[in-house]
């Protein structure tokens, strides 16, 4: 139990070392040796936490990231009392702690392409899954087990959208906007009243 906390710390350390790097030069510029002397672990030691060296790595670290950022979500959404309250509550919040992540703001600043990587092509398949893990139990008791999950990965889909391309006419980050948003766009696509409507 000791050694597994050690080593937990270890990666931890590494993981939060490869973040600092990598907002400090960028990720393109960031070697194993950059983030092995930042962590004041030696290389071997790195490869062994991470068999595969900074693509391993920089997975890792996406994923500590995204499991923080749906827990705290989650703790914002829970108390929702309707499904509007909850819809506007899940895209207020999840745009407001994107705007607030000072890594990924630094990472969109100096190096937007890959940001977009990151989120990109070979990355929303997962952050929709884990998404889809967290939101869907949310609004399934709304409408029901046979939308939930396409719901869950449309509001993250949007809400990444708005994040990496700001729109002139609607800011989610502000209740107002996302209330009038969710009012004209989500709430007559997934209306609850509408589930007994024979699909054809």
């Amino acid at each position: 139990m000791e050694d597994a906390t050690i080593a937990h710390s270890a990666e931890d350390r590494v993981l939060d070392a490869a973040k600092r790097c990598c907002e400090r030069w960028g990720v393109a510029k960031v070697t194993v040796d950059d983030i092995a002397t930042e962590a004041r672990v030696s290389r071997a030691t790195l490869y062994r936490l991470f068999p595969g060296g900074k693509d391993v790595l920089y997975d890792a670290l996406r994923q500590r990231e995204t499991a923080e950022f749906l827990t705290e979500l989650d703790a914002h959404i829970a108390d929702a009392t309707s499904f509007e309250d909850l819809l506007v509550r899940i895209v207020v919040e999840a745009t407001r702690q994107l705007r607030a992540d000072e890594h990924l703001q630094i990472m969109v600043a100096a190096e937007p392409g890959e940001v977009l990587l990151t989120l990109g092509f070979e990355n929303l398949p997962r952050v929709f899954r884990l998404a889809s893990a967290l939101l869907a139990p949310r609004v399934e008791p709304h409408i029901g087990p046979a939308r939930a999950d396409e719901l869950a990965e449309w509001l993250t889909r949007v809400v990444i959208s708005y994040f990496l391309t700001p729109s002139a006419y609607v800011d989610l980050g502000e209740p107002g906007d996302a209330q009038a948003f969710v009012r004209a766009f989500v709430l007559p696509a997934f209306d609850p009243s509408s589930l007994t409507t024979t699909a054809r």
